[in-house]
This record gives C-alpha cells, structure tokens and sequence, in this order.
C-alpha cells in the first residue's frame, strides 16, 4: 500500500485529535496520508480534489464511528478503494480498530498483513409507474416507514415479482448480509457473517403473528409498494439519506453485481471476534 487516504469525521473533536496523531505517525514512519479537501483544511494539510482523491487513493482510513465508515462508501462507491474504519463511537460493527491498536494495524497495512473482505451493496430503484425515480446503492440497509405519529402501514411484498403477502406493519427494512448487525438487527433479525451473499427482509413491528424476519438469495429481487391514503411514507439510505415515496410507490431491492464496498480483515481478528465482543457473547454480567 502506498497511497493511503484518511476521512475523517469533523464533528468529532477526537477524531479529528486522532487524525492529527495519524499525520504525524506517517511523517515519522515515511508514510504519507492524502485527505480530501474538507479534512485537509481543518487539519491545516494540503489537500486533493474529490476527483484526483479518488483516483489516487488505494487505501483509506476511516476516522469515526460507523456512520462516517457509510459515509465515506458511498463517497468512494464505483471505486476500488479499500476502507479501513477506526471506531471512536460504542457499538460500531464497521469501524474495527480501537484507537489503542491502529498503529499496530497500520504496521500490518503497511507490510501487506491483511486480507481484503468484498461486501455486497444493496441496489434499490424507487419506481412510479413503472419509472425510475432514484437509484439507490446502500452499504447496510434501505427502510420503508412513515413520518406519522404511530401510523400504520399496508406493504405488499413480491418476492421475484410473485406475490407474498400484505403486512401491516410500522415500516420494513431490506438489509445486506453488513446491515445485518444494524437496524435489522433491533427488529429481530439474524446476525450475518458479512461475507455472505444475501439480504434480510425484516418487518418493523409488523400487526400480525405471523410475520418473521425471512433471509434472501444473491438472485432474489424483494418488492415493496405502500398501499393506502398515506402520502407521510419515506424511504431511507443507510440512515442518513431520506427519499419521499407515495401509495402504489414501487421498491425493487436486489444485491448489486456491479458495486462492492472492499474492507480488511487483519491478522487475529475476525467477524465472530467482534460480535461476540460487540454482544459479550460467553461472558457473565452483574
């Protein structure tokens, strides 16, 4: 690796402590790190166009929590870029180095110690009448709710274009095998190893007995149309961005075959190792 990046969350003043740390590492280490404009300005560092940032950058590091790491993949989407988040949050499943241990993983990165792990992104068309309002790519998750106030849903759901059925419900959520271990996860669904090829469809709240979180094949395409009055629908990109959708409204959610977001596995950390740290899995609690 020679070109590394960092993005940084800016909002965070230990991120952007740590960030200042990590530019004086790699200036001690023979390591240069290249920011985009933004970052660059803060940290009183030159800086490179959002065009030529790309283009270069091989690597970058992710200063934050894991909503900056869902940030900065679709800031890098369509690229081969390779994230690497530090988690400056709580309970991040994206971001897996500790503050305490980046140097270390640095060491690694550096000395070509790491595997590369290639998640799928969710492609999602919002269709009315049968035409293409948005495309939507998305690292973890999509979500069908509403804005009102304990405002009940009717979500028709085809699997592969063949009915399933018509949930009542306050909102549904598709996930990628990444998301599992986010929204998804609060409305029971499975934890997924993120190296799998497949979505969950899990229903929020939903008013019947009936309705279980189902998982999904690489090749399934998941359908969701609002029915109703309702015209206080929106749909949601990785929790951060937000699109307004009407009755009759078309969702179609399949994996992307062309778009991956590319992370590291290091040496002595896994997937299970951080679940069963994330969950205290094994331990006993007071």
């Amino acid at each position: 690796m020679k070109n590394l990046g960092m993005i940084v969350n800016l909002r965070k003043p230990e991120a952007v402590s740590m960030a200042g740390k990590l530019l004086q590492w790699g200036k001690d280490n023979g390591c240069s790190f290249l920011l985009p404009r933004q970052e660059a300005s803060v940290l009183t560092t030159a800086g490179l166009d959002d065009e030529q940032w790309l283009k270069t950058v091989e690597l970058a590091i992710v200063i934050g929590g894991d909503g900056t790491f869902l940030r900065a993949a679709r800031y890098i989407m369509g690229t081969d870029i390779i994230l690497h988040g530090i988690n400056m949050g709580h309970l991040g499943f994206l971001a897996l180095s500790r503050p305490d241990e980046i140097e270390h993983d640095l060491e690694n990165i550096m000395s070509d110690k790491f595997e590369v792990l290639e998640r799928r992104v969710l492609k999602c068309s919002l269709c009315h009448d049968d035409s293409i309002l948005h495309k939507i790519y998305a690292l973890n998750d999509i979500v069908l709710t509403t804005n009102a106030i304990a405002r009940l849903l009717h979500i028709e759901i085809l699997f592969n274009q063949r009915f399933f059925c018509e949930m009542p419900a306050d909102g549904a959520i598709v996930a990628s095998a990444t998301g599992s271990t986010a929204y998804a996860l609060s409305a029971g669904g499975p934890v997924v190893p993120p190296q799998m090829n497949a979505m969950i469809l899990a229903p929020l709240c939903a008013h019947t007995l009936y309705s279980r979180p189902i998982i999904a094949s690489e090749d399934d395409c998941i359908s969701l149309t609002p029915r109703g009055t309702s015209r206080d629908i929106m749909l949601t990109q990785d929790g951060q961005l937000a699109y307004e959708v009407l009755p009759g409204d078309r969702i179609d959610v399949r994996l992307s075959r062309s778009k991956k977001i590319r992370t590291l596995n290091l040496p002595g950390r896994n997937f299970l190792d951080v679940v069963r740290e994330k969950f205290g899995w094994g331990q006993a609690f007071r």
